[in-house]
């Protein structure tokens, strides 16, 4: 058992040597291009560990994983969240006015917590004095500036007053790492333990996890559904790249009697998580390029077509392994007899430089076979699921029917 005023010294002795002397970097090669400090996320989680966490601060990191989890996002808390809107999740800055975060309110949010600790410890110890480098104000800009976030798993049981074990994600492929259970007797005396912590831990006690964000930079498809209420029953606005060239106007080709049909991806199920429970849940990309509204009669009208992407996110929690997700998006709005192939890849986000892969799609004019270049993007270290061609009479004849693609199935549905 170790107490609290032993942490108070050693964890801002480690934050003045953050700035003061070299760190070791816990994500090597992504900090190479600059300089600026940074915070180590072990650091935060012991920084946790020590501030005086009450009912209030619990229910602020619950209502913000909850909110993420509510708008597509995983159960995460992000430090830009945190110090700048408390209590607000992921993808509620998207929405419109009127939203949870713009009415809840908190007499002590966690941000306050975390400054006066910061400060009292600074004055008390004498590590943060002297140097502007390393007072608390730089040490707090740089924690809110950063990716750092606080990951919530399986916050849906918990109980409402049992304080959480607090680790950090070690960045190293390791599915253990140790953790600080802050325990308080009942004269209110806290003291922190260390632990050993695994997934099998947080499933049934509340954990904290402080890891890295990857996903608040995208666009859910729960969001792109709040914001566009034409989703509704799947459909309504899809990702496009801009179509060049003069506006088209759709006469023919919409299959059998001239009905309109649609290809939407009804529902995504994922096999494996693909990264240690430490960083969270998957997020997949599921980009398709096509030729939409295709009606060209010769080699001429062909040139007037460019391809079309949509690019959707969708998060998969670890614990939702196996289980389909609804995912009811338009893939390509208006599948016609002569797109004859279409290309798909599915990937799972781990950042890099952007790059893409370079493939095409088929149509026909008068019984021929013509090729459009497509440019899917894609990361450089992403996870490839899938990717390839997809005919027309494959997802014609397995209309509704479960496939597998790599590491995920997919239900694709034609609708008329």
């Amino acid at each position: 058992m170790r107490k609290i005023a032993f942490y108070l010294i050693a964890a801002f002795a480690a934050a003045a040597a953050l700035y003061g002397c070299e760190c070791l970097d816990d994500r090597p090669g992504e900090h190479h291009e600059t300089e600026a400090p940074y915070v180590a996320l072990g650091d935060v989680a012991r920084l946790l560990s020590e501030i005086s966490i009450g009912t209030e601060q619990l229910r602020e990191v619950s209502d913000a994983v909850s909110s993420s989890s509510e708008n597509g996002y995983d159960e995460e808390y992000t430090m830009r969240d945190l110090f700048r809107t408390p209590g607000a999740g992921v993808g509620e800055d998207m929405l419109p006015a009127g939203s949870k975060s713009s009415v809840r309110k908190y007499e002590r949010p966690l941000r306050d917590i975390i400054r006066e600790h910061l400060m009292a410890a600074g004055k008390s110890s004498g590590q943060l004095t002297g140097n502007p480098g390393t007072g608390a104000d730089e040490f707090l800009s740089v924690l809110e500036s950063s990716d750092i976030q606080i990951y919530w798993p399986f916050s849906d049981r918990w109980d409402g007053k049992t304080l959480p074990v607090i680790t950090f994600d070690p960045a190293d492929g390791s599915d253990v790492n140790v953790g600080y259970a802050v325990r308080e007797d009942s004269l209110g005396n806290r003291t922190v333990e260390e632990v050993i912590v695994d997934e099998e831990m947080a499933s049934v006690r509340p954990v904290w996890v402080v890891n890295r964000n990857d996903d608040a930079a995208y666009t859910s498809l729960e969001i792109l559904r709040r914001l566009d209420p034409e989703w509704g029953n799947g459909g309504g606005s899809i990702v496009v790249r801009p179509t060049e060239g003069p506006v088209r106007q759709n006469v023919s080709g919409k299959g059998k009697e001239g009905r309109l049909r649609t290809l939407v991806l009804k529902d995504f199920t994922m096999l494996r998580n693909y990264d240690p429970w430490f960083a969270g849940a998957s997020e997949f990309f599921v980009k398709m390029g096509s030729v939409e509204d295709f009606t060209a009669s010769t080699e001429a009208e062909l040139k007037l077509y460019s391809p079309s992407i949509t690019d959707f996110m969708i998060t998969v929690k670890r614990k939702h392994v196996g289980e389909p997700r609804p995912f009811n998006a338009v893939l390509v709005s208006d599948w016609t007899d002569q797109l004859d192939q279409c290309a798909l890849m599915i990937t799972e986000d781990d950042g890099g430089t952007r790059t893409s892969w370079k493939c095409t799609a088929v149509v026909k004019i008068a019984s021929k076979s013509y090729g459009v270049e497509i440019n899917l993007p894609f990361n450089t270290r992403d996870d490839i699921v899938w990717r390839g061609q997809l005919s027309r009479r494959y997802i014609e004849e397995n209309n509704d029917v479960t496939g597998h693609f790599g590491d995920v199935d997919l239900t694709f549905q034609i609708l008329e």
